[in-house]
């Protein structure tokens, strides 16, 4: 659980809302990240953080080495600023940053882009026009199918060995090109809770399945093209991946963050290590306070595990009848009995960087425990950066 008491101290000062980052939490967060990886190199989901000098202040810890990006355009941004190996997380149709990539060798020598269809080639051979080779990676279907159901997100259209293997060999004979990697992204094992038997049942099968696919898939292509990534897994299946042999890294960024998503997994809790601040603005009713603002709704599927929650004082939970809202928040509990105009409640957002969409700045509360050091990070969007 957060200090806030020791957050409320620190921010007395500024005007809600605002947002936090414990980061001795973040740090501890980062290397239980890298226990759990087991040796190999994480690579770090930038969407999940969205702040540079968070995303440098984990490459600087041992045991992270490079950034998934999810677009190009953020991608050459974080070339430009010094990040020098870069995965696209996402296939891109954006055509001035494919034709900016070709034209810059440097940015082109760190950056590779994700496929998983001749057409991206042909998209992407249209836009850049420039001389640089461009990296690509392709992306395979990681989801479980049993009992003709399709368990996991829709991505790649590739699945099987042969499937794979012939786009790498369209690759291959393409001098444009040049095929670094595969990538496997099992949503069902990293982003679900365990939240009954039968989510348990999907993960064991899922991963037995993958590992046994996945060896397969990375020995065809490895008879096209000798491959730099294998990279597979999330925060919620660093375990799972990083047992694989044949895996040379893993993706994580919101378990430095420790999101409510994370709140009911088995195997790892990250600690809560950011937050954002709201003030009381009315007392409807006995029990009820509102706040102002605050309605920060995660993507996904819209349904209750995507609101924010929350967190102190304790006690307090979102209306029913209202959620969180984009001018006001209700909260209702006995802890609203005290709460008075002006005083703060702190929520935990659902997802992890998309928070800092809201945000310019986040606080940096210091590392050290005992230090009183507050410093402002400046976000993405404090930086006039939104990629989508």
């Amino acid at each position: 659980m957060g200090d806030f008491d020791r957050y409320a101290r620190l921010t007395a000062r500024l005007d809600a809302p605002y947002a936090v980052i414990d980061l001795a939490a973040f740090r501890r967060n980062a290397d239980d990240l890298v226990r759990r990886a087991a040796g190999t190199p994480i690579r770090i989901a930038s969407k999940s953080v969205r702040c540079r000098a968070l995303i440098a202040a984990a490459l600087e810890r041992p045991g992270f080495r490079g950034v998934m990006s999810y677009a190009l355009p953020e991608a050459l941004w974080l070339a430009r600023n010094g990040v020098d190996d870069i995965l696209l997380g996402y296939p891109t149709t954006h055509r001035a940053a494919l034709r900016e990539l070709s034209e810059d060798p440097g940015a082109a020598s760190r950056i590779t882009l994700m496929i998983d269809s001749p057409e991206h080639l042909g998209y992407i051979k249209a836009a850049a026009t420039g001389p640089a080779r461009i990296q690509v990676c392709l992306d395979v279907d990681a989801s479980l199918r049993v009992l003709g159901r399709h368990l996991g997100v829709r991505r790649s259209p590739l699945r099987t060995p042969a499937e794979v293997a012939a786009l790498a060999r369209t690759v291959a004979a393409d001098d444009t090109f040049e095929l670094t990697g595969v990538m496997f992204y099992e949503a069902q094992i990293a982003g679900l809770p365990d939240t009954s038997p039968a989510v348990r049942w999907v993960k064991r099968r899922s991963a037995a399945e993958l590992a046994d696919r996945r060896g397969a898939v990375v020995d065809a292509v490895k008879q096209v093209a000798p491959l730099r990534i294998v990279n597979s897994g999330g925060t919620g299946s660093l375990e799972i991946s990083s047992a694989d042999p044949v895996v040379t890294e893993v993706t994580a960024g919101s378990g430095l963050y420790g999101p409510t998503l994370f709140d009911k997994y088995d195997v790892f809790q990250p600690e809560h290590a950011m937050a954002y601040a709201l003030d009381v603005v009315r007392r409807p009713a006995p029990r009820i306070a509102t706040l102002f603002g605050g309605g920060y709704v995660a993507s996904g599927p819209a349904k209750k595990s995507r609101l924010p929650l929350p967190a102190a004082p304790s006690g307090l939970k979102l209306l029913g009848t209202e959620g969180a809202g984009e001018v006001q928040t209700p909260v209702q509990g006995q802890s609203a009995d005290r709460l008075r105009l002006g005083d703060r409640v702190w929520m935990r957002y659902a997802k992890a960087g998309e928070m800092l969409e809201r945000f310019d700045v986040v606080q940096a509360i210091g590392s050290d425990e005992s230090s009183d050091q507050l410093t402002e990070l400046v976000t993405y969007r404090g930086e006039g950066k939104n990629f989508g």
